[in-house]
């Protein structure tokens, strides 16, 4: 890797880590820069505008939750409850890193970088889990009696009109809870009763 591929990374990192946590609103370019040791001429050579620099944070976190997810339906098919728990783990990890600062500010400051969050996010839940649903029908965890896609498509209608900031705000949820609450929803009312033993052994 070189120098310049460094430095790069360690912006998109360094912006990643403090808009996340703290929106983009409370977090200056100065900011970035004291923090990074570095000037902001040498920001400003890599990213033309603070915006430019959000949308590749988000686009840094999309890549990284989309191979943790092909990573992840591509061992289902020899561990079906194996890759449900991974899956909830990475969802919750991934969704914990992102704040209410950032949620309050994301579709104010960034709207554009929002909506192609929401595209990304879409075929990565089409691919995924479709992928999983299957593998889990094809194991006997998930109902057979409803077709695999018509689940996908319950699943982004719900994650489409749960996961945005607004919706979040109006409902008093974080990212990682509401994600975690529709993947409990999706998936403790599609398996079945061999299922739920073998997702969830220790449940009385």
């Amino acid at each position: 890797m070189s120098m310049e591929q460094s430095t790069h990374q360690r912006i998109v990192a360094g912006a990643r880590r403090n808009f996340f946590a703290n929106g983009i609103r409370g977090v200056s370019m100065d900011d970035l820069a004291h923090e990074l040791g570095m000037s902001k001429k040498t920001l400003y050579a890599h990213f033309s505008s603070k915006a430019a620099l959000v949308e590749a944070a988000l686009q840094d976190k999309i890549r990284e939750v989309g191979a943790d997810l092909e990573r992840i339906s591509s061992e289902s098919a020899a561990d079906f409850p194996g890759a449900i728990h991974q899956l909830l783990a990475c969802v919750l990890r991934h969704m914990g890193e992102v704040q209410p600062p950032f949620q309050r500010d994301i579709m104010r400051e960034a709207p554009e970088a929002f909506r192609l969050v929401e595209i990304q996010r879409k075929e990565m839940i089409q691919r995924h889990m479709g992928k999983l649903l299957s593998e889990g029908c094809r194991a006997g965890i998930i109902r057979k009696d409803i077709p695999a896609g018509l689940l996908v498509e319950i699943f982004l209608g719900v994650v489409q009109a749960i996961m945005n900031p607004l919706k979040l705000s109006e409902l008093g949820l974080t990212p990682k809870s509401g994600f975690s609450a529709i993947l409990s929803v999706i998936f403790e009312g599609t398996v079945t009763e061999e299922g739920r033993s073998r997702l969830w052994p220790n449940r009385v």
